[in-house]
């Protein structure tokens, strides 16, 4: 039988790097990656334990890899875990989420310089 698992306060995730404001990220991927994470912890999809299991053989998979583990990859590890458990779950399926990541890196490519990028920019949609 497993541990119980504690209980941790509204918006803290373990191992996610934090200064005294609360979790730091440095591009807004990283913020919108971790507040998809929470909100499907928060409506019962994984509880932090196999949250935190998960995320820990991505960074092991990774290190293994090669990965320099600086830090500085953290948050790749964080979007792979997720997308990893969006797909184990029935949430989406792996080719469903590379169509996704493909369309907007089209309209990335097609919005002109400091205009918002919106998925509706994307050529092929």
């Amino acid at each position: 039988m497993s541990p119980p698992e504690r209980d941790i306060p509204r918006g803290e995730v373990p191992g996610v790097p934090r200064d005294a404001d609360g979790p730091v990220f440095d591009e807004p991927w990283q913020a919108q990656a971790f507040a998809m994470a929470v909100k499907l912890h928060e409506r019962g999809v994984f509880t932090w334990n196999e949250w935190a299991a998960a995320l820990s053989g991505e960074i092991r998979r990774a290190q293994a890899a090669g990965d320099p583990d600086t830090g500085s990859t953290y948050y790749r590890h964080w979007l792979a875990t997720l997308e990893r458990l969006v797909v184990e779950k029935g949430l989406g399926t792996a080719g469903a989420l590379s169509e996704r990541k493909d369309a907007w890196d089209r309209a990335a490519r097609a919005t002109p310089h400091g205009r918002p990028i919106l998925l509706e920019n994307d050529p092929l949609a």
